[in-house]
């Protein structure tokens, strides 16, 4: 019954929308294109004097509708391009169409922003919004990282990139191996690749990946439930992050470069692109990296190939098909770090020499990870176009290690120094697959009301499979003394225990309109239904589910540069539903509830943005696993209450002057738990900082002399944060009850870079907490204490072709 009411409503509001697009006119209609005739995608296209405009298409065509009888001045402007003004004569009956041939401006910066083209929606962006709408536009708080930014900063991972984005830390790097990602206080938002998950691990324990095949990095903050789906699969209440790669342009050109520096780092890289006939119908692009380098911390090191094909086909003006992949092969030593040489709630982290590694030479993490998608877009008319996008991924792992331990009774002795070492080894076998299917609508109008909508249907699939091998306790080290990394002849070989195997599929439908009345006011209304159902050789058995999530919001536009804007979402999490209470009931599903407010403005031309968000977010119906008097876990669960969250985040994004560009970012967060009888009162989850803040300066040199010279500085900041959560019982985790944890010190890192282009040679330099700040990235009861990198730098050459 309640899928047939979701069909329905469905149904309803598309029949609704096209009933009242078949009567709508073209007023004004044409294309945008360069002087050798190329189409300028997501040129703007606006009528002089008034707030009436619009972009261009992939085939630099544009229309605007609804125009009354008279003579109007239409501008078509591009960046880096001269605008260009043509006189339309606008009648009842026959649209007029006018030809836009844009030169291009030398005194115009031509590359895009560090946060996107400004009147483009980032490619890829639809895999996680759905809606063919810019991040400015949307309800929700989404930032968008363009390649501009990376290759500026030299990001060399996920981390270092959305540092860029206020609020967004690292919860883990789980020894290097890994990146885990987190905002808004919840640990490990889902983090994808081209719409599909790597790491199917429901606290999105995250994956590495090579930063040379991303386009852009998109990043949704809060809920994503009305297009991921329920809480504990992908649409997580903090938000997801998608890692877009690059995808043909439909122009031939190429570039290569080297990158060495601190600890043997060499890193050849290439990017080649091109037309493969006369029609221009049918484009490639391919890109790689192959890097070998060692670390600050003695026997670690890693090595990495990485390759990006793709292919887009446009067999006609209406149609778009793409396909593309990208395998990374990384081999790396994993390493868990330092350890603190006190009782879990004092701070005696031992600040380790980099000559000393815990873990064994032997010790490496091998991973393999493919993906791949295929994705279809067709214009059906002015208003409806057709997307079907099939993602696919598949990650196997290997990863023999070390973990160290403290000794039994430590606390009478008081020799933290003495640790127990193991070597144990796990295997990972994490295949994922997503279909989405939409019907989009732009300019449909009901009346006066103009709608953007999307009517869609996704569904997910992963087949996991875990081997965990028994470990075997090799030593015991002093810590503070040399420490051997040639593992005991005596070792034998590890024995594997039954491997763990799991099938989840979900499905979702969904329908999402942004509702213009006038340019005053905005509102955005979204319904989806969810569907999950997982399978496992455990003692859990089959677990299934469903949810309705909606999301309710209002944009109201005082003058044209502010928007105001506030909305409601929920998202519905059934990963403890199925769980039994003592008294044989069960916890049911958790529910957050988040409201959000704040300003969104453009400035300068729409050059600067600045935006300021507060959110609060109310997490209810938490579990917890019942332990007995000797603090074993049984299998009953009990309510932990509720967890709220709450916060202001502000940022600066931008050009300041055309050759200056700013980044500035502050983020305050309140997480604290309530009315709960297994998590102190007012405490934090663990990992999540209070204060977190970001800044970058760049500017480049655009004449005299100098010109071509440019110097970008920035730093970083996250402010404490406890390494555990504070229980009042034995109740979760590895956590001492009635033992509050210490916190992780704040620390701020400083990065610098000075570049120089010189024709086609770009030649740059990159130095890396430049006063050698010390700090920690911690999953303390996983038992990793991971220091940052300390002071490093690198040169990199690179030529354009």
């Amino acid at each position: 019954m309640k899928m047939n009411k979701l069909l329905l409503f469905l149904f309803f509001i598309t029949l609704g929308l096209t009933s009242n697009a078949e009567n709508k006119v073209p007023a004004v209609k044409g294309i945008v294109v360069d002087i050798k005739g190329n189409p300028l995608i997501s040129a703007t296209v606006y009528i002089n004097g008034t707030t009436i405009g619009t972009t261009t298409n992939d085939d630099g065509v544009f229309v605007i509708h609804r125009l009354k009888p008279g003579t109007y001045n239409v501008t078509a402007s591009y960046v880096g391009y001269t605008s260009q003004v043509l006189n339309a004569e606008v009648s009842n009956g026959k649209p007029t169409e006018l030809d836009f041939r844009l030169k291009e401006d030398e005194n115009t910066l031509s590359e895009v922003e560090v946060f996107g083209v400004r009147e483009k929606q980032p490619g890829k962006l639809d895999a996680i919004t759905r809606m063919p709408l810019r991040p400015s536009e949307q309800i929700q708080s989404i930032s968008v990282i363009s390649n501009k930014l990376i290759e500026e900063q030299g990001n060399m991972n996920i981390t270092d990139a959305v540092r860029n984005v206020v609020g967004v830390t690292q919860f883990a790097s789980f020894g290097g191996v890994q990146e885990s990602l987190m905002t808004r206080g919840y640990r490990g938002i889902p983090t994808l690749k081209n719409g599909v998950r790597v790491q199917s691990d429901f606290r999105g324990n995250g994956f590495i990946t090579d930063m040379q095949g991303i386009e852009s990095i998109q990043v949704l903050k809060g809920s994503a439930a009305i297009t991921q789906g329920i809480g504990n699969d992908l649409g997580s209440a903090g938000g997801v992050i998608n890692l877009a790669t690059k995808t043909p342009k439909f122009v031939s050109s190429g570039n290569i470069g080297i990158r060495t520096g601190s600890w043997g780092q060499f890193r050849p890289t290439f990017d080649m692109q091109g037309i493969l006939d006369k029609q221009k119908t049918l484009a490639f692009r391919i890109n790689g990296a192959y890097e070998r380098s060692d670390s600050y911390r003695k026997d670690v090191s890693k090595d990495r190939i990485y390759v990006n094909p793709s292919l887009a086909w446009k067999p006609n003006d209406k149609t778009t098909i793409t396909f593309e992949m990208d395998y990374l092969h990384d081999s790396r030593t994993p390493d868990r770090g330092t350890v603190n040489l006190a009782a879990d709630s004092i701070d005696a982290l031992y600040k380790m020499p980099n000559n000393k590694f815990l873990g064994f030479k032997t010790d490496r993490n091998i991973s393999n990870n493919l993906t791949y998608s295929l994705r279809y877009d067709r214009k059906l008319n002015d208003i409806f176009n057709v997307r079907i996008a099939y993602f696919g991924s598949a990650l196997d792992v290997d990863n023999t290690g070390a973990a160290v331990s403290t000794l039994k009774n430590v606390e009478k002795t008081n020799n933290y120094n003495l640790r127990s070492r193991s070597l144990g080894r796990s295997l990972r076998d994490d295949k994922n697959s997503a279909l989405q299917i939409d019907l989009i609508g732009q300019d449909a109008f009901t009346g006066s009301i103009k709608h953007t909508f999307q009517v869609g249907f996704d569904y997910r699939a992963n087949t996991l499979n875990t081997t965990t091998y028994n470990s075997i306790t090799t030593d015991t080290i002093d810590v503070l003394k040399d420490i051997s990394n040639e593992l005991p002849a005596k070792v034998t070989l590890l024995s594997a225990q039954a491997p763990v195997e799991s099938n989840d599929y979900s499905y979702g439908m969904m329908a999402q309109d942004v509702l213009t009345f006038n340019k005053y006011l905005k509102a955005t209304l979204g319904l989806r239904y969810s569907y999950g159902n997982s399978t496992s050789n455990t003692a859990t058995g089959v677990t299934s589910g469903d949810a309705w999530n909606p999301l309710v919001g209002i944009i109201i536009t005082p003058i044209k540069e502010i928007n105001l804007f506030g909305s409601y979402t929920s998202t519905t999490s059934l990963r403890s539903a199925a769980n039994k209470m003592i008294d044989g009931s069960l916890i049911g599903s958790s529910r957050s509830d988040q409201f959000e407010t704040g300003i969104k403005s453009d400035w300068l031309d729409n050059r600067l943005r600045f935006n300021f968000t507060y959110f609060h977010i109310l997490n209810k119906n938490l579990a917890y696993n019942v332990y007995d008097e000797n603090f074993q876990a049984t299998s009953y669960y009990a309510k932990a209450g509720n967890l709220r969250r709450q916060g202001i985040e502000t940022e600066l994004t931008g050009r300041i002057l055309k050759n200056l560009e700013v980044i500035l970012g502050y983020a305050y967060l309140k997480a604290e738990y309530e009315n709960s009888p297994a998590y102190q009162e007012g405490s934090a989850p663990l990992n999540t900082p209070k204060h977190t803040a970001n800044g970058w300066v760049y500017y480049t040199v655009d004449n005299g002399f100098l010109k071509g010279l440019s110097l970008g500085i920035g730093s970083y900041y996250v402010g404490k944060r406890p390494v555990n959560d504070y229980t009042y019982k034995a109740a979760v985790h590895n956590t001492q009850p009635n033992v509050k944890p210490f916190e992780m010190k704040a620390y701020t890192t400083v990065n610098a870079q000075l570049a120089y282009n010189t024709g086609r040679f770009r030649i740059q330099t990159f130095i890396n907490n430049i006063f050698n700040k010390l700090g920690y990235t911690s999953y303390y009861r996983g038992g990793y204490i991971n220091q940052i990198d300390p002071f490093n730098l690198s040169a990199a050459v690179s030529y354009r072709f």
